[in-house]
C-alpha cells in the first residue's frame, strides 16, 4: 500500500512541475526584449518615464570670464656679464679695498699691487726717452750743418752718415717712446679697477700675497641686477611664434616667475634675444628675458619657474568644472536648462580648465543656465525643479586664483 502511494505521488510531482515550467515560459516569452527593437523601446520607455519625473538641479549662468592660463617653463637664471680678475703684472698685493660679498661699481679700485718696481721702470724709461730725444736734435743739427756745407770741404760720404745718424736718433725717440708706454702701462695695472657693476665674491689673494697672470684670478664679479633667464623653446613652439610675429598676430606677453620657495617674484621680466641655433638634442632653442634684481633675490644658476601669459588677455563664456559631462566620442558637452525647465544636452569645445572654471570656445552662450548638480540623473526633455547650489569657491564669481589671475 505505500508503495503505490510512493508512486502516485511522484506522478502528482511530474505534473505540477511540468505545468510551473510552461506557464514560466509563457511569462518569458512576453517579458524577453524582442531583437534591437525591443532594446530601443525599453531605453524610449525609461526616458519617458524619467521625462515624466521632476528632477531637482542646481543651475548657475555661464559667465563670461578672462581666460589666461599661463604657460609654465622650468627656467635658469644667469648673469648678464661676469668677469675674472686676473692680474696683468706680477707682485705683492699691498691693499685690498673691498670686502668679500660687496656690491661694487664700475670703475672702484679693488687691489692695490706693489708699484715701486714698476714707478723705477718707469723713471727709467723717461729718461731713456729724455736722452734719445736730446741725441735725436743732436744729430739732426749735424746733419743740417752738412747739408749746408761747401760741397768741396765735405765728401758725400760723410753727408750720407750724418742723414743716417739722425734717422737712427729718430728711431731711437719712437723706442724710447714705446718703452715708456709698456712701463707706465705696467705701472698702471698695479691698481687693479672693477670692470663691471655688480657682486664681488670670494678673494683668492690677501695683503701680502705674491700674484701673477699665471696664478690665476683674485676673484669673481657677477653682474646681478638686472639679471637674465634663459628656458628652452621647442621648434614648433618656436615657429609658431615667430610666424605670429611675422603676421602680426602676436601679443604682448607678460613674464613672471615662481621662486624656489614657492613665492611669486614681484618684478615682470622683458623680452632679451633667443639664440642663434637650435639644440640637435633636444630639437629646442634658449630664449632669453632681463628681470630688474634690486634685492638680490634671483642668484645666477639658480632654477625658477616661468609663467608666461597675454598682457590683454581673451575672454570666454565659462562655466564651473563640474558642469562639464564627458560625451561618446571623447568629446564634452554640457545640460542647458531651457525655459520650459527642461533640460537639453549640448555639445562644447572647452579650453583647460582655468582657476575653477572651464571656457567655453563653443556651444554655449554668456548668461545661459547650465546644470552644475543632478546631472547624473538628467535625460533630453526631463522635467527639473531648481534648488541652491552648494557652497564651493569654484562657483564663486569672487573666486581668484592667486597664481593665474
Amino acid at each position: 500500500m505505500a508503495e503505490k502511494e510512493s508512486t502516485v505521488g511522484s506522478i502528482i510531482g511530474t505534473i505540477v512541475l511540468a505545468a510551473v515550467c510552461v506557464a514560466g515560459g509563457w511569462i518569458g516569452k512576453d517579458m524577453w526584449p524582442k531583437g534591437d527593437g525591443g532594446a530601443a523601446a525599453a531605453q524610449a520607455a525609461k526616458l519617458a518615464a524619467m521625462a515624466a519625473m521632476q528632477q531637482t538641479v542646481a543651475v548657475t549662468n555661464a559667465e563670461l570670464r578672462v581666460y589666461n592660463l599661463p604657460e609654465r617653463f622650468v627656467a635658469h637664471a644667469e648673469a648678464v656679464q661676469e668677469v675674472d680678475l686676473l692680474p696683468q703684472i706680477d707682485g705683492y698685493v699691498r691693499e685690498i679695498k673691498f670686502k668679500e660679498g660687496d656690491v661694487v661699481k664700475e670703475g672702484q679700485v679693488l687691489y692695490v699691487i706693489d708699484d715701486e718696481r714698476y714707478q723705477a721702470v718707469a723713471n727709467q724709461r723717461k729718461a731713456d726717452l729724455a736722452a734719445a730725444e736730446a741725441e735725436a736734435r743732436r744729430a739732426e743739427r749735424y746733419f743740417e750743418r752738412m747739408e749746408k756745407a761747401d760741397e768741396r770741404g765735405i765728401t758725400q760720404l760723410e753727408r750720407d752718415n750724418a742723414e743716417a745718424a739722425a734717422e737712427k736718433a729718430k728711431a731711437a725717440v719712437l723706442q724710447a717712446k714705446a718703452n715708456l708706454v709698456v712701463a707706465e702701462y705696467d705701472l698702471k695695472k698695479t691698481t687693479v679697477f672693477a670692470p663691471i657693476s655688480g657682486q664681488i665674491g670670494k678673494s683668492s689673494a690677501h695683503v701680502g700675497d705674491y700674484v701673477a697672470p699665471s696664478k690665476g684670478a683674485l676673484a669673481k664679479i657677477v653682474q646681478i641686477d638686472p639679471i637674465r633667464v634663459s628656458f628652452p623653446l621647442t621648434d614648433r613652439a618656436y615657429i609658431a611664434w615667430r610666424q605670429a610675429q611675422r603676421e602680426g598676430t602676436d601679443h604682448a606677453f607678460r613674464m613672471r616667475l615662481i621662486l624656489p620657495d614657492g613665492s611669486e617674484y614681484d618684478q615682470e621680466g622683458k623680452w632679451d634675444f633667443d639664440d642663434n641655433q637650435m639644440s640637435r638634442e633636444t630639437a629646442s632653442i634658449m630664449m632669453r628675458l632681463r628681470f630688474p634684481n634690486p634685492e638680490r633675490l634671483l642668484i645666477p644658476n639658480s632654477y625658477v619657474t616661468l609663467l608666461t601669459d597675454y598682457q590683454e588677455p581673451p575672454s570666454y563664456p565659462s562655466v564651473p568644472q563640474q558642469a562639464i559631462v564627458d560625451l561618446p566620442g571623447g568629446n564634452q558637452g554640457v545640460w542647458i536648462l531651457k525655459d520650459d525647465m527642461t533640460v537639453e544636452q549640448r555639445p562644447v569645445e572647452t579650453k583647460e580648465p582655468f582657476g575653477g572654471w572651464t571656457p567655453l570656445v563653443k556651444g554655449v552662450k554668456e548668461g545661459e543656465r547650465v546644470v552644475i548638480s543632478g546631472i547624473s540623473k538628467l535625460g533630453p526633455g526631463v522635467k527639473v525643479a531648481l534648488v541652491q547650489p552648494t557652497s564651493n569657491d569654484d562657483i564663486n564669481a569672487a573666486h581668484k586664483s592667486p597664481i593665474e589671475e
